[in-house]
């Protein structure tokens, strides 16, 4: 009996996991996005680098999933693409630090860098990592619900 009772217990959490993160009967689309932009802003960890100034990543209402790092004497590096080109995320890692990794249909992850002494780059890329801290399964299981959510929004 004992099996039976945990098994309920972890079905019960699992199902509620959603709740925990906000997510119930009745989220809008309103309620996702600020979710969504919480939980990478909370879980996004930046490299450890004296000349990062600041970054910016956020998901925009028009479903683009967009990362601006901007560096001490102005270069910058920024990565965007649209959800509905989305075709997998991985996560590679412990609850603690990993990083998640978006893959796209075909070359439709934008990577430009400006003011670069090595020159700007404009090019497209398949996949794209972010390296982030405090990843556990089921914030991760509502963060790829939160993605899929809009990527079936913008098809």
């Amino acid at each position: 009996m004992p099996s039976i009772k945990k098994t309920i217990l972890i079905l019960a959490l699992l199902g509620c996991s959603g709740l925990i993160y906000g997510f119930g009967p009745g989220f809008d689309e309103v309620q996702w996005l600020s979710w969504s932009n919480k939980c990478l802003f909370e879980s996004y960890a930046p490299p450890v680098d004296a000349k990062l100034k600041k970054w910016e990543l956020n998901l925009t209402n028009d479903y683009f999933l967009r990362l601006r790092k901007t560096y001490q004497h102005g270069n910058q590096e920024y990565f965007s693409f649209n959800l509905h080109r989305l075709n997998n995320i991985e996560y590679l890692g412990s609850d603690t630090t990993g990083t998640l990794k978006f893959s796209t249909i075909a070359d439709d992850i934008i990577v430009q860098t400006y003011d670069d002494p090595k020159g700007d780059l404009d090019s497209m890329a398949t996949s794209f990592e972010l390296p982030v801290r405090n990843m556990n399964p089921a914030r991760l299981d509502s963060l790829k619900n939160a993605l899929n959510y809009f990527k079936a929004k913008g098809l």
